[in-house]
C-alpha cells in the first residue's frame, strides 16, 4: 500500500498544492513555518478522519475559505482508488471513494492506513489518561474500521447519560428536593419523579455497559497482540533490554480490574456485567458528582519499564524510545494482520533523537514500503534514508524537488549560483505549519501536568537511567 499523489485545496497554508509520491522513502525538509507538516498530516487525516495536531477541524481550513479538501491517490495490491474529503467546518464533512459519494466519511476508512509519529506523541508517556486511550481506539479503528461506529454510539449514550445525571440530579440525590421555581402543569410529585429519574438511569446503564463492554473487550484483544511487539521494539530503539510493559487500568470493579490488568480478556457478556455491577455500586458518587464515573472513557493503559512507571520515572530519552517503541509496534501489527504495510510517518522526529537512536530507528524503518518523513534540516535524517528516497524542498507553501545540497547541511561543492530547483505544485501558501497549540481536553481525570508538546533538548547517549 502507498499513497502515489496528493492534491489539497484550502488545507491549512495551501491555496492549492499537488505532490507525487512514489514507494520509499520521502523526505520533506524546510524551515518551521514552511508548510511541511500540513502535508503529511493531510494523508493522516486521509487515514483516520483526524488531526494528529488538533481536536477540531477548524484550523484544518485555509483562513477565508469555507471549506477544505483532501484527495489521494492509494495504491494497493496493483489496483488505484481515489479517495476524498471535503471538510466544512459546522457541518457535516463529505467523502467519496473511486469519485463517488459515500453515505458516511467513515466509510472510506481503511482504504488507506498509517501510522504517524510526531512530537506530540511524546504525551503518550508523559500525558493524561485520554491520550493514550486515544491511541488504542485510533489503532483499533484502523485495525478494524467497523470500530469507529461503535466508539461513536459510546460517546453519544456517555453524553445523553451525563446529561441524565446532571438534569436529574435534584431529585435523585438522597433528601434532595427540587429546585425552587413556580409549579409547572404536569410535574410529577418528588417520589414519581425520582422513580422516573432511576429507571431512565436504569435504562442507559444498560446502554452503556452493553457498547461499552464491546469497546472494552477490543480494546483488551488489542493490547494482547500490542505487548510482545511493544517490548522488542523499544528494546531495538533504545539498544537496552529495559523489559517495556503495558497494562490495561479499568475503572470496574476491583476484582474485574485486577484480572483485566493481568492480562485476562474476558468474554463481552461478562465485562457487561461486570459493569452494570460496578455501575450499580457508585450511583450514588455519579448522582453527586454529575458524571458517569465507570466505563471505557475512565480508563488507562499503565506504561511500564521494569517495576517503575514510565510516567514521572523515565528519563526523557526513556520516553521518547517508549513513545517509538508503541509506534513501532503499532505498524507490526498491522503489517501482520493486513498483509502489507501502512505508510509510516516521521514528523519532525529525528531533531529530537541522539545519534544512535536516530540510526537504529533508520534500521527498523528501512524496508517499510513507504516512509514519508519531515525535518527542518536534511542533515538530521540519517543518509541510509535520505539517500534511498526522494527529498523535496518546502519553502513558503511551495514543494520544489531538492538539489543534493538540500539534503545535507554542507556547502556546495562549486561555486556560484545554486541550481533553481523543480516546482511540483502550483499556488503556495503564506507558511505556518499552523500548529495550534494543545487541544487538552478537561478530562473528569483532572489534568496531571502533561507536557508532551514541549520538547527538551536532545538526549545523548547514556543518560538518565540508560
Amino acid at each position: 500500500m502507498h499513497v502515489r499523489h496528493l492534491t489539497l485545496k484550502d488545507f491549512r497554508s495551501y491555496p492549492s498544492a499537488e505532490l507525487a509520491l512514489t514507494p520509499g522513502v520521502t523526505t520533506l525538509v524546510g524551515l518551521n513555518g514552511q508548510g511541511k507538516t500540513n502535508l503529511v498530516e493531510a494523508v493522516g487525516y486521509l487515514a483516520t478522519l483526524g488531526s494528529h495536531r488538533v481536536a477540531t477541524d477548524q484550523p484544518l481550513v485555509r483562513f477565508g475559505a469555507g471549506q477544505a479538501i483532501v484527495r489521494g491517490a492509494i495504491v494497493r495490491d496493483d489496483r488505484e482508488t481515489m479517495v476524498e474529503l471535503e471538510i466544512t467546518p459546522g457541518r457535516a464533512n463529505r467523502a467519496r471513494l473511486g469519485r463517488s459519494p459515500v453515505s458516511r466519511p467513515r466509510d472510506v476508512l481503511g482504504t488507506v492506513r498509517t501510522v504517524l509519529f510526531a512530537p506530540e506523541d511524546l504525551a503518550l508517556v508523559k500525558g493524561d489518561p485520554s491520550e493514550r486511550r486515544r491511541f488504542l481506539d485510533e489503532l483499533l479503528v484502523q485495525r478494524q474500521p467497523r470500530w469507529s461506529g461503535v466508539r461513536s454510539d459510546y460517546d453519544k449514550i456517555l453524553k445523553q447519560r451525563n446529561a441524565l445525571l446532571k438534569s436529574a440530579a435534584p431529585v435523585l440525590r438522597k433528601g434532595g428536593r427540587r429546585p425552587p421555581r413556580p409549579p409547572r402543569d404536569g410535574d410529577l410529585p418528588l417520589d414519581e419523579a425520582r422513580e422516573s429519574a432511576l429507571h431512565t438511569l436504569v435504562v442507559w446503564n444498560d446502554h452503556l455497559a452493553s457498547v461499552g463492554a464491546q469497546l472494552l473487550y477490543a480494546r483488551l484483544r488489542l493490547l494482547r497482540d500490542l505487548v510482545p511487539d511493544l517490548a522488542e521494539c523499544y528494546d531495538a530503539v533504545s539498544a537496552a533490554a529495559s523489559n517495556a510493559r503495558a497494562t490495561y487500568r479499568s475503572s470496574l470493579h476491583e476484582e474485574l480490574a485486577g484480572r483485566l490488568a493481568a492480562g485476562e480478556v474476558p468474554e463481552v457478556e461478562e465485562l457487561r456485567a461486570g459493569m452494570l455491577e460496578t455501575l450499580e455500586q457508585v450511583r450514588s458518587n455519579e448522582i453527586e458528582r454529575g458524571v458517569s464515573l465507570v466505563g471505557p472513557h475512565r480508563d488507562d493503559l499503565v506504561l511500564s519499564l521494569g517495576d517503575l512507571p514510565a510516567k514521572g520515572y523515565a528519563s526523557h530519552g526513556e520516553s521518547w524510545s517508549f513513545a517509538l517503541g508503541l509506534k513501532l509496534a503499532a505498524y507490526r501489527l498491522l503489517r501482520r494482520d493486513l498483509g502489507d504495510d501502512p505508510v509510516l510517518v516521521l514528523d519532525d522526529v529525528f531533531a529530537e533523537l541522539d545519534s544512535g537512536r536516530r540510526e537504529r530507528l533508520a534500521t527498523l524503518v528501512a524496508d517499510c514500503e513507504q516512509v514519508l518523513i519531515t525535518a527542518a534540516v536534511g542533515a538530521d535524517v540519517p543518509d541510509v534514508l535520505r539517500e534511498s528516497g526522494t527529498t523535496y524542498a518546502v519553502e513558503l507553501g511551495q514543494v520544489h524537488l531538492a538539489g543534493p545540497a538540500v539534503g545535507a547541511a554542507d556547502e556546495p561543492d562549486e561555486p556560484g549560483e545554486p541550481e533553481v530547483p523543480e516546482t511540483l505544485n502550483g499556488d503556495g501558501g503564506d507558511g505556518g505549519d499552523g500548529g495550534d497549540g494543545g487541544d487538552s481536553e478537561d478530562g473528569e481525570e483532572g489534568a496531571e501536568g502533561a507536557d508532551g508538546a514541549e520538547l527538551a533538548e536532545d538526549v545523548r547517549e547514556g543518560a538518565g537511567r540508560e
